[in-house]
């Protein structure tokens, strides 16, 4: 079977307007997509159950809140998979990436401090046999993530409704503010399941309903999590992935990552320390691409300088769920740790 023709059409509409709408009803959905309420639900558990499809949120990762950071791994011979495996256990640790230039995973760590990071991740990191050594970035400025991007499978009037019905993304508010105490257990549901509901969380923890609902709706009201409708990317016909590392005038970086969004499916551009200051990732079409994107960006970015491409194999991680090699979700999700609570 090829995984890159099981996504209908249909399918690509449904999780588009999740994209946009990631806890709007089934009503207001069906009424978008002109498809009756129940046969929407009945299609999305259908692609759920299939782990071509899910629903998820995690801490957004901006570096005025929280320590996001990228961590390139380097293991021992032979034992890359051994050590994707220690690590994937791991909560902090949200996204795993293999890759076979000069590191063999990279990481994507969120933590509420940086204190965090050092008495906590590192540690773990430096118990896991076969793991040789390891190299840290701390982003400076989250420019896009997964999260923002979306596909391009609805017309621009059932965008512009399902944008309306929302209201404003959370990457839209200037001002970010603390995680609220009740933070924890509901980043954990809505890990989870994105769509999850006052109800359920109360069945979950054993919080009084009406304690379930103000706790959901303070963590909603923070603006510290990420909705996503997440997609394997070869279903979704991106079967190659990349991450450019560049060097770029700090000044430029705003712009670059604008126009970055107009040539691709980004789903990572950020700002960091280290050898490099810039990053970028593009889910692809074809390993053709990769120098298509090249030119472009370096015709709208003479400034930008790219120091190195790297082709990711497999991702056995992204934030928090465990993939197969096809990108498809399995049933393991590695919630977050009590450092957030």
């Amino acid at each position: 079977m090829n995984i890159e023709t099981l996504l209908t059409e249909e399918d690509l509409q449904l999780v588009h307007a999740l994209q946009l709408g990631p806890r709007l009803p089934w009503g207001v959905l069906g009424e978008v997509l002109d498809v009756h309420p129940t046969s929407l639900a009945t299609r999305w558990r259908h692609l759920e159950r299939s782990g071509l499809a899910w629903m998820t949120a995690h801490p957004v990762g901006h570096p005025d809140q929280m320590a996001l950071s990228f961590h390139d791994v380097q293991c021992a011979p032979g034992r890359r998979r051994e050590v994707a495996e220690a690590v994937a256990g791991m909560p902090d640790v949200f996204t795993i990436e293999e890759c076979h230039r000069d590191r063999d995973l990279m990481l994507t760590v969120i933590t509420p401090s940086q204190a965090v990071l050092t008495e906590s991740v590192y540690p773990q990191l430096d118990r896991v046999p076969g793991l040789a050594r390891y190299e840290t970035a701390f982003c400076t400025r989250l420019h896009g993530s997964g999260g923002n991007w979306q596909l391009d499978a609805l017309s621009p009037d059932q965008r512009a409704a399902l944008r309306a019905a929302a209201g404003p993304r959370p990457e839209s508010f200037a001002r970010y503010v603390t995680p609220p105490p009740s933070f924890g257990p509901i980043v954990r549901a809505l890990g989870r399941y994105a769509r999850t509901t006052a109800a359920q969380i109360a069945e979950e923890t054993g919080l009084h309903p009406a304690t379930a609902r103000r706790r959901l709706q303070k963590v909603l009201d923070s603006r510290t999590l990420s909705f996503r409708c997440e997609v394997s990317h070869r279903a979704a016909g991106y079967p190659v992935v990349c991450q450019w590392f560049a060097r770029l005038p700090a000044a430029d970086h705003d712009a670059a990552a604008a126009a970055l969004s107009s040539l691709g499916a980004l789903r990572l551009c950020a700002s960091t320390t280290g050898r490099t200051n810039f990053t970028f990732m593009m889910w692809l079409r074809s390993a053709a691409d990769i120098m298509t994107v090249e030119q472009a960006a370096s015709r709208r970015l003479p400034g930008l300088e790219i120091r190195e491409s790297v082709i990711i194999a497999n991702i056995p991680k992204r934030v928090g769920w465990r993939l197969d090699p096809d990108g498809a979700r399995t049933g393991e999700f590695i919630q977050p740790g009590s450092a957030w609570d």
